[in-house]
């Protein structure tokens, strides 16, 4: 079916600066007409609500910001409120960089791309934001309240910590809301499964906050694995540096020592007590924090402030660690490509993991089957069986030959091996490229087969679907089987062991322990 028209990115820009300028009138239903060429009247823009805008959150209020921002919700406004007051000096440094040439490339260096014209985009959203919607926008603590009470919001961004993420989109969708969640998009497998469930019986448009799923480059790697480039893939290595340097793991949980310090010994276990007692302490919970809203559907922890903010990512209370923070923008690509269904078995090897926060580093191993049994609608008809390996913490595959002097990215990326060759890109699926490089000339780019999202915007590509205007890249159908192989790299670790997994009934087989850490209790009153 065709669809209808959207936005340019130049018309995007004039419509965003239009509503900065204008940002004391009211809202009203203007004819298109009357507005002129470009410009988008109020009665076509989605009424947005943003639960957890503290952190990534105020990164997509900025890229949503040519939509109509009714109500903001967080548990910490002291947090969010730090983050906004930013944005003047976000506004000065971006403003300064457009208008500044690009600088003089360095020999042996490759010169980093500046988009001017994404830029002034964003420049747009920046002051949007700030000068249109901040000043506006309902302010709420608890989203429950916030659903109950303003009734025109049409579509939630959720960019809270990960255990609250469906909780508050279920809330949403049964609302008949649009929602966007952010990666990993559930805390467990169980909600995972649920939330897409759901998204299919309300038909709401959804997106998981996986960027990287909309960029070219990303459907351009995809692309060389269906044109056969390498030819039959059976091994994919990906790896991030996470959390090295972002947020603390491998630590103890802070506690009062059971004996003196000074009697204790300097063993591991020693050490590793003298680590939680030196963090033990009385820390008053800061007055814009909401601790229990915080806590949510999660257990009850005493408030300490090397839980929040952000480093609740590395505790298994709230987040899902490195494979929850990049998996999405890593494994995506491969599953994409190779229509990899639910593996088949899998195993985590890790660092001494204490059951409070993630080890510091992880190697996870997936067998996906050539065709999972019983699923007859995701066959992956005659492709060989994948092993895909995981690797966070600073751990790295063997750099493959064809590299030569060159190293392989340390910040993450991925490699598939083919029997033709190799297809290496970086995190996002950016820069795909075949080897060796005699591979990646000869053949040159592959055929397009994927259609292109309009400016490479995720969040409006979300906002177009929710307006019937566009598919959404990456909807719950989609996230949810990523993100339940994301997670069951977690259930591994938690088990112990190698575990057998039926995707189908969703159970492990050989581990029955094991299909407890597919779901979790939610605290008593949530």
């Amino acid at each position: 079916m065709k669809q209808k028209r959207e936005m340019t990115r130049r018309e995007f820009v004039k419509d965003a600066t239009f509503a900065a300028v204008s940002a004391g009138a009211a809202i009203t239903i203007v004819p298109r007409h009357v507005l002129g060429k470009g410009m988008t009247p109020p009665s076509d823009l989605l009424n947005i609500a943003g639960v957890g805008i503290g952190g990534m959150g105020r990164t997509n209020l900025i890229n949503l910001a040519s939509q109509n921002i009714v109500a903001l919700c967080d548990v910490d406004w002291g947090y969010a409120e730090k983050g906004f007051t930013q944005l003047d000096n976000m506004i000065t440094g971006l403003s300064t960089r457009i208008a500044a040439p690009d600088p003089e490339s360095q020999p042996g260096k490759a010169a980093i791309p500046f988009d001017r014209e994404q830029a002034k985009a964003r420049l747009a959203g920046m002051q949007r934001l700030k000068d249109v919607h901040l000043p506006k926008a309902k302010r709420y603590t608890d989203y429950r309240e916030m659903l109950e009470k303003q009734k025109d919001i049409e579509g939630v961004l959720i960019a809270t910590p990960d255990h609250m993420h469906a909780p508050i989109a279920l809330a949403a969708m049964e609302l008949g809301k649009h929602v966007y969640v952010q990666k990993p998009l559930t805390w467990c497998v169980a909600e995972a499964r649920q939330l897409a469930k759901r998204a299919r019986e309300t038909k709401v448009a959804t997106q998981m906050g996986n960027q990287g799923h909309s960029l070219d480059d990303a459907r351009k790697a995809v692309e060389y694995v269906w044109a056969g480039a390498i030819g039959e893939v059976r091994e994919i290595h990906i790896w991030t540096n996470r959390p090295l340097g972002f947020w603390p793991q491998g630590v103890p949980r802070p506690g009062k020592p059971s004996q003196p310090v000074d009697e204790m010994n300097w063993n591991g276990p020693g050490v590793e007590a003298r680590e939680a007692a030196a963090m033990a302490g009385n820390f008053p919970v800061p007055e814009k924090l909401d601790w229990n809203l915080f806590l949510g559907v999660g257990p009850k922890v005493e408030y300490h402030p090397i839980y929040h903010p952000f480093n609740w990512r590395g505790w298994v209370d709230w987040g899902v660690g490195p494979i929850g923070d990049m998996g999405a923008h890593l494994i995506d690509h491969s599953m994409w490509a190779l229509n990899l269904g639910y593996p088949s078995s899998i195993e985590t090897i890790s660092t001494p993991f204490n059951k409070a926060s993630y080890p510091s580093a992880t190697m996870t191993v997936y067998e996906f089957p050539s065709r999972p049994a019983g699923e007859k609608n995701i066959a992956r008809g005659n492709l060989p069986a994948v092993k895909l390996t995981w690797y966070d913490g600073g751990l790295m595959p063997p750099k493959p030959e064809e590299l030569g002097e060159e190293e392989l990215n340390k910040g993450g990326g991925a490699l598939l091996i083919g029997g033709k060759g190799k297809l290496l890109h970086d995190t996002y699926g950016m820069n795909p490229r075949l080897l060796p490089k005699s591979l990646h000339d000869s053949l040159g780019p592959p055929a397009k087969k994927l259609p292109r999202i309009l400016n490479q915007h995720h969040e409006l590509n979300w906002v177009a679907a929710a307006k019937g205007k566009a598919e959404a890249s990456c909807p719950f159908e989609y996230a949810a089987r990523l993100t339940e192989t994301m997670l069951l790299g977690v259930v591994a670790l938690n088990a112990g062991k190698r575990i057998e997994y039926d995707g189908t009934n969703m159970r492990v087989t050989n581990v029955a322990m094991a299909n407890d850490y597919l779901k979790r209790e939610y605290r008593l009153s949530w």
